[in-house]
Order: C-alpha cells, then sequence, then structure tokens
C-alpha cells in the first residue's frame, strides 16, 4: 500500500459555521456561505440552510455530499410523510426524524453536524442541536426580542470571520415567526 492510499479518507471537511436561535414566537437560523477545503475556497456563495418542511429548517456543516445526501433522504422521507397523512410534519417529529436517519448510519455516519430550527405546534421557537450519530437535544428558548436575536447572530458571525478562515463571504439567515419566512443576507469578510 502506498502512502497516498494509507492516507485516504472518504470524508473531507468543508468547513462553515452554523448557529440557531429559539424565542417565544420566533426562531432564526443562520450559516455562512463559504464552502472550503484546506486551505482553498471552492465556493463564495453556498447555502448551508435547507428548507425540510414549511416550519421546519436545517443548517449543516461538515462533508457536503454528506450533508446533501442527508437532506434528499429527509426530504424523500417528509413527502411520503405528507402523503400518508395528509399534513406537513411538525418540527420536533422532524427532529426525532433527524436523530433515526442519523443513528441508522451510525457505523459509517454522514460526516454532518446539523442545527434543526423552527416553530412548534404552538408556535413556540424550538431549536434541535445534533452529534454525528443522532444524539440530540431541544435547546432552551432565549428571553431575547426577535430583532436582538438577528443582530447578535450578525456579531457572532462577524467575530467568526475574524478568528476561523473556513468562515466568511457572507451570512445567510432565516427568521420565521407567526408571519411567515423571511430570508436576509449580510455581508463578511472574504479573504
Amino acid at each position: 500500500m502506498t502512502k497516498e492510499h494509507a492516507n485516504w479518507s472518504p470524508y473531507d471537511n468543508n468547513g462553515g459555521t452554523c448557529v440557531a436561535i429559539a424565542g417565544a414566537d420566533y426562531c432564526v437560523i443562520a450559516a455562512d456561505t463559504r464552502m472550503s477545503t484546506g486551505y482553498s475556497i471552492l465556493t463564495r456563495d453556498y447555502s448551508k440552510i435547507c428548507k425540510l418542511a414549511d416550519k421546519s429548517y436545517m443548517a449543516s456543516s461538515g462533508f457536503q455530499a454528506d450533508v446533501k445526501a442527508l437532506q434528499k433522504v429527509l426530504s424523500s422521507r417528509h413527502l411520503i410523510y405528507q402523503h400518508q397523512h395528509n399534513k406537513q410534519m411538525s418540527c420536533p417529529a422532524m427532529a426525532q426524524l433527524l436523530s433515526n436517519t442519523l443513528y441508522y448510519k451510525r457505523f459509517f455516519p454522514y460526516y454532518a453536524f446539523n442545527v434543526l430550527g423552527g416553530l412548534d405546534s404552538e408556535g413556540k421557537g424550538c431549536v434541535f442541536t445534533y452529534d454525528a450519530v443522532g444524539s440530540y437535544e431541544r435547546d432552551a428558548v432565549t428571553p431575547l426580542s426577535e430583532a436582538e436575536a438577528v443582530d447578535l447572530v450578525k456579531t457572532c458571525f462577524a467575530s467568526a470571520t475574524e478568528r476561523d478562515i473556513y468562515t466568511g463571504d457572507s451570512v445567510e439567515i432565516i427568521i420565521l415567526n407567526a408571519k411567515g419566512v423571511r430570508r436576509e443576507t449580510e455581508q463578511l469578510r472574504k479573504d
């Protein structure tokens, strides 16, 4: 076996930062748009946020091929759910589906680190964080207003861009509330 084959790995880390904040009646999900490998930037406008249901969004970093495969599995299972139950899956139900899907692949896991956010059936914000093999927890609701949460996310990404070469270019922010879904972008450092 050559040295080149000995160092081969089926995974790559394409970097990135994802954040979600749940409030009393809103949820903010954000991710940067830089996708890189090593010291090379592959693209500066790659969205790491995926809509899974009307009130459920997932942000993922890690190996983007695995992230896309995971998104495809979740979308197809949600479509089956819609046909069987004639309704959208709730965010807590989607959280359990994501956990089961990750756990199913635990012996050769998706190299994807996910945060799921949205609104539950009562209209309250909910955020679920995961490890690579499906262990998850619902994060606490933050006592911030929606505007304060969005400003906090923008500040966090501005700080992260200063310290992490795999985070940058711009931040995509999704805000869910009773009125619907709003999308914002904010420019970050591009170096």
